[in-house]
This record gives C-alpha cells, sequence and structure tokens, in this order.
C-alpha cells in the first residue's frame, strides 16, 4: 500500500482534481478538513490515517465509521503533536513582547517540565516523531555539515567570531545545522544567515550589547533586530527542550525542536552527511564527538562522514578527547582530523 502524505488543504485538493477516489494509505496531518466535509463524504477513507486533523462531529463520526482512523487532538497541550513542518523562530518566540515566558518555545519548556504521565509523555512522542518527519523532508535534496559547539561562548568572544566566521565559510559550499542553541551554535547560524559581503564583526557587535541569554527576551530582541537588518540565508538549528533553559536561537531558517535530547542528537549526527565540526565546548559536545565517532567506526565505507575537531589545545590538553579519538580511528576507516583555525576546516569536508 503506497502512503501518501497529505499535509495541507492545497495537497488534498490537488490529489481529488487528479481523480483521487479512495483515500487508502493517507496520512493527513494535522489539517482543518472543516471547508472538505462534502469532499470526504465522497472518498474511500477505509485505511486512512487522520492525525490530529480538524473535522464537524458528523464527519468524524462518518469517516470513522467507514474505516478511517483518527488520532484525536490532546488537551491541554501547548503546541500540535502532528505537526507537519518545522519551527520558525518567529513561530517559537511569538508574543514575545508580552515577555519571554508568553512564548511558545517558553509555554512548551514549562509544560515539559510537568508531572510525568501517559497524556503528555504520548504528547510529547507524537511531536518528535512528526518533527522527525519534517526533518526528513527538509533534508532531502541539501547538502548538511554539522557544526556542534558550547552553549557558553558569549556573543563577542573569540570563540563566538571564530563559530560566526566558519558558519559563514560552510555556507557558501553546505546547508549548515547547530544544535540551534546559544553560544557557538548560534554563532555558526549567524554566519551562515549573513550574505557574502557582510561585515560578520559589526553584527557580532550588534549582538554583544546583549553578551548572555540570562534575560532571554533581550537576548532574543537583540537577535532578531540583527537579523531584520539583512536578507539571509537558510540553515538548521536542532534545539531541545530537554535543555530548555537554553533558547534557541533565531538565525536558522527552519528549527526542528524536540522534546528527547537523545532523538534530538541521533537524528542531528544522522542529517550531518557532508561532515561535522566540533568546535571547543564541554560535556555535551564530548558525548556528541564519541556518539559521531561510534556512528563512524561501525558504518559502511560509503557512510563514513569526515569528524573535524577544532583547537589542538582544547581537545588535546583541556579535554583530551583526540587522543581516544585518534586511536579508535587508526583501527577503521573512520576519517578525523584537527586543526587549530577554523579557516582549515573546509578544505577536509565533502
Amino acid at each position: 500500500m503506497r502512503v501518501v502524505e497529505v499535509e495541507s488543504l492545497e495537497q488534498l485538493d490537488a490529489l481529488v482534481r487528479a481523480g483521487a477516489t479512495s483515500a487508502r494509505g493517507w496520512r493527513l496531518q494535522s489539517v482543518d478538513l472543516t471547508a472538505r466535509t462534502d469532499v470526504l463524504a465522497r472518498l474511500d477513507v477505509a485505511g486512512a490515517v487522520f492525525l490530529g486533523c480538524r473535522l464537524f462531529p458528523e464527519a468524524e463520526a462518518d469517516v470513522r465509521r467507514r474505516g478511517a482512523v483518527l488520532f484525536p487532538t490532546l488537551p491541554d497541550v501547548p503546541f500540535d503533536p502532528y505537526r507537519a513542518r518545522l519551527y520558525t523562530a518567529d513561530e517559537l518566540y511569538a508574543g514575545l513582547e508580552g515577555g519571554y515566558d508568553a512564548t511558545l518555545d517558553a509555554r512548551a519548556y514549562a509544560w515539559d517540565r510537568g508531572e510525568r504521565e501517559v497524556a503528555r509523555t504520548l504528547a510529547s512522542a507524537l511531536h518528535d516523531h512528526a518533527i522527525d518527519d519534517a526533518l526528513e523532508e527538509w533534508v532531502d535534496g541539501r547538502s548538511v555539515v554539522g557544526v556542534m559547539g558550547g552553549h557558553a561562548a558569549g556573543r563577542g568572544s573569540d570563540d563566538y567570531r571564530a563559530a560566526c566566521r566558519l558558519g559563514h565559510a560552510l555556507a557558501a559550499r553546505f546547508t549548515v545545522a547547530t544544535g540551534g542553541g546559544p553560544g557557538a551554535m548560534e554563532a555558526a547560524n549567524l554566519g551562515a544567515y549573513l550574505p557574502p559581503g557582510t561585515d560578520l564583526g559589526q553584527a557580532v557587535d550588534a549582538l554583544a550589547r546583549v553578551p548572555g541569554f540570562d534575560d532571554v527576551g533581550a537576548w532574543a530582541r537583540a537577535a532578531l533586530d540583527v537579523r531584520e537588518r539583512h536578507e539571509g540565508r537558510e540553515s538548521l538549528g536542532v534545539p531541545t527542550w530537554f535543555y530548555g533553559h537554553e533558547p534557541p536561537n533565531v538565525f536558522a531558517s527552519a528549527i526542528a525542536k524536540y522534546f528527547a535530547n537523545s532523538v534530538r542528537e541521533a537524528v542531528l549526527l544522522r542529517v550531518c552527511r557532508a561532515g561535522i565540526v566540533f568546535l571547543p565546548g564541554s560535556a555535551g559536545t564530548v558525548q556528541e564527538i564519541f556518539q559521531a565517532a561510534c556512528e563512524s567506526y561501525y558504518a559502511a565505507p560509503d557512510d563514513v562522514v569526515a569528524l573535524v575537531l577544532v583547537g589542538v589545545e582544547h581537545w588535546t590538553r583541556t579535554l583530551p578527547a583526540w587522543p581516544l579519538l585518534q586511536a579508535q580511528a587508526g583501527a577503521s576507516g573512520m576519517a578525523v582530523h584537527l586543526v587549530d583555525d577554523v579557516a582549515e576546516v573546509s578544505a577536509l569536508l565533502a
């Protein structure tokens, strides 16, 4: 049975115009179908799956009676568990004028910190599945390179400026993906966003007036102001509400935000098929290095991607991940590199 994903009224209408009479195998996802009751009545809906769609009660009862499977909307959930598309920064920060606590991002984080029970676990799992599906569609046809790094790099710092330069250089050849948060992640998304010829230093200096995210509202507004001054390029952010105290940066044009951090990290590494760069970081970045190393160690030759660590002092003395990574790579077909300057990275990637 062929699966057809229907994520908008336009897609539904196109299928009907093309002569479809059966919806068997269709997955209708988070679509308001209240204006298409007559269309549904004419379709054979046996075997169709409706995920969080809006229908009039009579239409819902009718399609259920005729063999469709309906996953209902869930009460008291501040997000759409069945959403068909990735987030944008404007969506996550909508309502920021009323303070960060009023935004979708903050409300979802507050919801996630509530008591764990079946309905809550189900809603977050459905959401992450939907985001995973939307992300697979988004990355299809794009050559994605990952930039991993810590959240602690303050705006205006040397590490922040280096990550910005790296993102800017990589965006000339690839779609840049990061963990989607502040610090080095924001800097890499910023660099990827700013078009060629932009004065990167000027943009960073403007952001550095609010160097940290202690006041998330002020931090986000400063970034939105910089973003609005430029017609930017696309990039990807993959943050998580597991680290909800780290807000998502606004420079990623598409944001795949997950509740489960384990899912988020596995997905982020999976989509970065053009290589992964690891900037100086701490425990989270170390975990990402060896999670990527494990996958690369056991990968088929055609699936091996280059892993590039930036910062000789950091990765050999401060957090000596490099000697272990190098020893592991020596017994496999892994491609690992250690450089001291972000300018050296691009030439090492696929």
